[in-house]
């Protein structure tokens, strides 16, 4: 009888492996798919970038397209970015971070890691697509770390994500796509966007290259995991250039920006960038 019972009990284990190997791939394949969506829907670019369009903007928008923004250049606004650094869990949970993402601000992103610490291998996606948000990511494609799909919730919180990128994108702050500039001193800015969410704040630096990115955000990454609007930002440590674009390419960012909970939980540097269409 015990043989039988074991049998079972691994019949049944090979079942829900299969079953779980079976969701973590049609997972994987979904979150692909919406990234090659993306892509694709990226339009061709109607205008190229010259001086004249920021007569009437505040003179630190100016000065930020100037320093981002070669003249000449074809208005872009869609990007497919290479990407590796770090992510923190904790202090003391570090995982090495390599990742693709294609971005169109100010509302939509899919991000694709893979993240290593020793043996353990963390994979899966976060994006935002035609309105929906998600997160689901897989230790070792076996068990789940976090399967999380749609909701108010989640939406919010990735539209704070997409808005804070589009310094991965600046033709996507220019006020022809809808967001407002308005300068809150003689080195900083309030962009706020057409989707509702709360504006991002900037810090350049005298040749306007961004050093510092802030906000409110929508989050449940707190010690009552309860959503809430919390400090979320960080700091560029430096800049590259892409096809007529100056982006920030070095950056530390995290919850609590500001406050002595601060973690720069993505610590990442900027190795390709494709602004698309091609």
């Amino acid at each position: 009888m015990w043989k039988y019972l074991l049998l079972a009990l691994a019949a049944i284990a090979v079942v829900a492996l299969a079953s779980t190997l079976a969701t973590s791939w049609m997972q994987s394949r979904d979150a692909h798919a919406a990234f090659a969506q993306l892509e694709d829907a990226a339009t061709p670019p109607t205008s190229v970038f010259g001086e004249a369009m920021l007569v009437g903007l505040p003179e630190v928008a100016r000065r930020y397209f100037l320093h981002a923004i070669a003249p000449g250049t074809p208005l872009r606004t869609t990007v497919s970015l290479q990407m590796e650094g770090q992510f923190l869990l904790s202090e003391s949970q570090v995982y090495a971070m390599a990742a693709s993402q294609v971005l169109a601000p100010p509302d939509q992103f899919v991000w694709i890691p893979r993240m290593v610490s020793g043996p353990i291998e963390i994979t899966g996606s976060d994006g935002l697509a035609d309105g929906e948000a998600w997160t689901r990511f897989w230790l070792n494609r076996i068990l789940p770390v976090v399967n999380l799909k749609g909701g108010s919730d989640l939406a919010r919180s990735a539209l704070t994500r997409s808005a804070m990128e589009a310094i991965w994108s600046p033709a996507s702050l220019l006020p022809q796509y809808g967001p407002a500039w308005e300068q809150t001193g003689p080195d900083t800015a309030r962009v706020t966007f057409d989707t509702g969410i709360e504006p991002i704040e900037l810090s350049l630096s005298p040749d306007g290259a961004v050093r510092e990115v802030v906000t409110m955000r929508w989050s449940d990454a707190n010690a009552d995991r309860a959503f809430r609007l919390q400090p979320f930002g960080g700091t560029i440590e430096a800049e590259a250039t892409f096809e007529g674009f100056t982006i920030p390419s070095r950056v530390r960012v995290g919850n609590h920006f500001g406050t002595d909970d601060y973690l720069a939980f993505f610590r990442a540097e900027i190795i390709g960038a494709d602004f698309l269409p091609n």
